[in-house]
């Protein structure tokens, strides 16, 4: 990819392998805008956007996302916190088909609008066929996963385990329903990172190397 133009990279993650975290510090890094799960939930919760009102954006304006994005005020930092999941519960899929259509259309405003890293909400097959697109992939052993949101949610070992399973199985579905892929298969990522023994920094040193070397 040529970090000279328009890109757009896209970084699907297991929770507990710090990959939210590695994105935001790769756009740091890079000068670009951030976007994770939270903004792109936040506009469709606060807003009640539809696919119908985005296409009638879209045709008032070429640059759509750029002209809402300055009228919702998305320049404030929005968060994204860890799932809490309620123990007692099976995970299910909230998404619908509709939701889910905004999210695409939302994604493609973003990534039209400038170079950007974007985490999660299946970017990297919602986007799989924009121009100089990086799709990354970081994953960890359970293990590291555990004492990760152990950490962030001070939590003992068996809870974070429980976590992680049923958030595993929810993004599993997700993926599957609305993408047709498993997002564990590697063809669908240009590069993957294993977090063993790697702090976020590292990982975007890789990134950043990975960058330099396919753009000579």
């Amino acid at each position: 990819m040529n970090k000279n133009e328009q890109f757009v990279i896209t970084i699907n993650r297991e929770l507990g392998s710090g990959g939210r975290t590695v994105g935001e510090k790769l756009a740091a890094k890079l000068g670009v805008a951030f976007y994770d799960k939270a903004l792109v939930k936040a506009l469709q919760e606060k807003y009640h956007l539809t696919v119908e009102e985005i296409e009638t954006l879209k045709g008032r304006k070429h640059n759509w996302w750029s002209d809402f994005s300055r009228v919702v005020s998305l320049g404030e930092t929005v968060r994204a916190s860890y799932y809490k999941v309620e123990m007692g519960k099976e995970p299910k899929l909230v998404t619908t088909e509709s939701i889910f259509k905004v999210e695409q259309e939302i994604l493609k405003g973003i990534a039209d609008s400038g170079s950007c890293v974007i985490t999660g909400r299946s970017g990297f097959f919602v986007l799989r066929n924009y121009p100089n697109h990086l799709r990354i992939y970081i994953h960890a052993s359970k293990e590291t996963r555990i004492q990760r949101v152990m950490k962030k949610q001070n939590v003992s070992h068996e809870e974070a385990e429980k976590i992680i399973s049923k958030i595993d199985k929810m993004r599993d579905n997700y993926v599957t329903r609305y993408t047709g892929q498993s997002r564990y298969n590697v063809r669908n990522y240009d590069l993957t990172i294993n977090m063993d023994h790697m702090t976020e920094d590292d990982a975007v040193k890789v990134i950043m190397g990975y960058m330099d070397s396919v753009q000579e």
